[in-house]
């Protein structure tokens, strides 16, 4: 039913550091500058492959003057990109040699890893995944096309119980269960070669997260269409959760809902795609706006900070 993920969004503080680490130093493309729809005086910027995929799309509502969060239960709290297998070693000293803060490799479902903060102090995985196809050819910098990120592999959630987080993905979303280690649940969604994994993590003993600069806003799941979308929301609504209707994003369409745990799920349909105002040679060089703000172009233009 599902296609692996669409988009994790987090949130950022100050553009400069955010660029020069997921542009220069991990070499995802910047495929889109946009305005946060909700919140237009801001910046909503998108980084992935040279397309922006869905699978490889990480984005962020830029809020400079927001406070730090506090990583905790009822959020994303690790978001996993897929790498070659044997490209650690070249990730290690990449990072090292930029000074960013890692640590493994470390293993878990016979998978190694890396652990990496961004620099708003966002969680993140690199992880060894031979299985995974994506994009092969880096967008920007110096990392070499057997290197290149390949897309999301994963997430992690943090709940404090994780039962009926479980009941909703795995029965009502027909996630696959194919794993459990220490406080882990390891589900399974997307087709061959996409494959995503969900790690469902039970941590009674962490706090309620506080969303803000560099946490997880909310992950998106890929709906191929419309009729799958639809389907998605009735199912949600079975079980006795509240999804939102169907909000219009331009590039996609999206539903919204809590899962019990508390976490935001996304469910965005594959298309229209991130070419519908931009050629596919030209993404995220200009601000784009959705047709509704263009008439405050000038207005967003002289609210938002420079990028470069």
């Amino acid at each position: 039913m599902l296609q692996g993920l669409h988009h994790v969004t987090a949130i950022a503080g100050e553009p400069r550091p955010l660029l020069a680490f997921y542009r220069d130093l991990l070499g995802l493309r910047l495929i889109k500058r946009t305005v946060n729809f909700d919140d237009p005086g801001t910046w909503h910027l998108y980084f992935g492959d040279p397309a922006g995929s869905p699978g490889t799309a990480m984005t962020f509502f830029l809020w400079p003057e927001a406070p730090r969060g506090r990583i905790g239960n009822g959020q994303v709290t690790a978001t996993g990109f897929a790498v070659p297998a044997d490209a650690l070693p070249f990730w290690t000293r990449r990072l090292e040699e930029a000074r960013v803060r890692a640590s493994g490799p470390h293993v878990r479902f016979d998978e190694a890893y890396l652990s990496v903060t961004d620099p708003d102090g966002l969680p993140l995985e690199l992880v060894a995944r031979d299985d995974f196809t994506g994009f092969t050819e880096p967008a920007a910098g110096e990392v070499p096309a057997a290197a290149a990120i390949r897309g999301f592999s994963g997430v992690s959630l943090s709940v404090e119980g994780a039962d009926r987080t479980l009941a909703v993905l795995r029965d009502y979303l027909r996630f696959r269960e194919v794993g459990r280690e220490a406080d882990r649940t390891r589900l399974q969604t997307g087709p061959e070669g996409r494959v995503a994994t969900i790690d469902v993590r039970e941590r009674p003993d962490l706090p309620r997260g506080l969303v803000a600069v560099g946490q997880t806003h909310h992950v998106a799941f890929n709906t191929p269409d419309d009729a799958t979308q639809y389907r998605v929301r009735e199912r949600l609504m079975e079980v006795g959760l509240h999804p939102t209707g169907v909000v219009d994003r331009s590039y996609f369409r999206s539903v919204y809902c809590r899962e019990p745990g508390g976490v935001l799920l996304e469910f965005a349909t594959t298309g229209p795609g991130f070419t519908v105002d931009e050629p596919l040679d030209r993404l995220g060089e200009r601000l784009v706006l959705p047709p509704w703000h263009e008439e405050r172009r000038a207005e967003l233009e002289s609210k938002l900070p420079p990028l470069e």
